[in-house]
C-alpha cells in the first residue's frame, strides 16, 4: 500500500530524530517504517473484522471462526468480537470484568497482551466472555510453559514482563528477522538504566500508529510515555505472537542501543550514538524524498 504524506518542515524532521539525550542534543531510539506496518495492520484488521465468519458449501453457516492477527491491540480485538457476534459496539469491552479471565496479578484485570493471536472457532452460543476466555487460556498455555518461565528468569524478569517486551518487539520490528535484535535493544537499554524511548509505547498512549512523533508528543504525562518514564510500560502494548515472545526470551547477543529502519529491508542496529545519527539522517532523507515524490498509482494485484 502506498501513502502520500505532506512534506514535513525541517523542525519536525529534527523533532522526529530524538531519543536518548547526549551533549544537549536529542535523538530517537527507533525511527523505522512503523506507518507502513500500521497501514498494513489496518488492511489485515479490516479483513479480519469485515469477514470474520467462514461459510461452508451450500450457503449455510456450519462453523465460524474469528482471526486475530499478531500485534492487534485489545481495542481492535474487542471490536472484532463485537462484529463477529453481531453485538453493539462496546459489548465485548464491557464484558471483560465478568469473563473470569485467568490473568496474572500484574495485569490488574487488563487482558492486553493475553488475547493471543490465533484463529478461534465461534460455536453456537458463543459470547464475548467465552471468546475472551479462549484467547486468554491459549495465551496461558503458550506463556506458562517451563521454557518460557526459565527464559524470563534468565533475564531477571517475570513472564508478564517478558510478554510486555514481546509486545514492544511485535510493534517495533519490521519482520521476524529483526525481532531478536530489537529485543536485545530493549534489554540493553533497561540494563543501562536508559529510558526505552519507543514510539510504539507513545503511540499506544495516544491510540494511534504513526511516524509523525513530535517533541510535544514526547512530553505528555502518561504511564506509557517511555520518553519520560523509566523501565517498561505498565502493561503490554499489544498482543504478541510466538515469534515476538521467542525473541524477547532468547535475543541474540549484542551491544546495540539504537535501531532505525531506513527503508524496507534496511534496518540498522548500532551501539554508537554518532552512527545512529547518520542512520537517522539517511532515514529522514528517504522520507523527505517520498514526501516530495509525485503521487503514483499502485499496480493492480496479480
Amino acid at each position: 500500500m502506498q501513502m502520500n504524506t505532506p512534506p514535513r518542515d525541517p523542525s519536525r524532521r529534527t523533532a522526529a530524530s530524538r531519543g536518548f539525550s547526549r551533549r544537549g542534543k536529542t535523538i530517537r531510539l527507533t525511527r523505522r517504517g512503523r506507518l507502513v506496518l500500521g497501514v498494513t495492520g489496518v488492511v489485515v484488521a479490516g479483513a479480519a473484522v469485515a469477514v470474520p465468519l467462514v461459510f461452508l458449501a451450500g450457503g449455510t453457516t456450519r462453523s465460524a471462526s474469528l482471526v486475530i492477527p499478531e500485534g492487534w491491540r485489545a481495542s481492535q480485538v474487542y471490536e472484532a468480537v463485537d462484529k463477529a457476534l453481531s453485538l453493539p459496539a462496546g459489548s465485548t469491552r464491557s464484558s471483560v470484568g465478568t469473563a473470569g479471565l485467568k490473568l496474572p496479578g500484574e495485569a490488574g484485570g487488563n487482558p492486553e497482551g493475553y488475547l493471543f493471536p490465533a484463529t478461534y472457532p465461534l460455536k453456537k452460543g458463543a459470547t464475548p466472555q467465552s471468546v475472551l476466555r479462549a484467547m486468554v487460556d491459549t495465551a496461558n498455555q503458550k506463556f506458562g510453559a517451563a521454557p518460557v518461565a526459565a527464559g524470563a528468569q534468565r533475564d531477571a524478569m517475570n513472564v508478564y514482563q517478558a510478554v510486555t517486551i514481546a509486545s514492544i518487539v511485535q510493534a517495533e520490528a519490521v519482520g521476524k528477522t529483526d525481532m531478536g535484535k530489537a529485543a536485545r535493544v530493549v534489554l540493553n537499554r533497561l540494563q543501562h538504566g536508559m529510558p526505552l524511548q519507543m514510539d510504539s509505547t507513545l503511540n499506544y498512549a495516544l491510540n494511534r500508529s504513526t511516524l509523525n512523533t513530535t517533541v510535544k508528543d514526547t512530553r505528555i504525562e502518561n504511564p506509557y510515555n517511555s520518553y519520560r518514564r523509566m523501565g517498561l510500560p505498565p502493561t503490554p502494548i499489544d498482543n504478541p505472537g510466538e515469534d515476538a515472545m521467542r525473541a524477547a526470551l532468547n535475543p541474540p547477543p549484542g551491544n546495540w542501543l539504537y535501531f532505525v529502519t531506513v527503508k524496507p529491508g534496511d534496518t540498522r542496529f548500532t551501539a554508537d550514538y554518532a552512527e545512529h545519527q547518520r542512520n537517522v539522517a539517511d532515514f529522514n532523507a528517504v522520507q523527505n524524498t517520498k514526501a516530495h515524490r509525485p503521487p503514483q498509482v499502485s499496480p493492480s494485484p496479480r
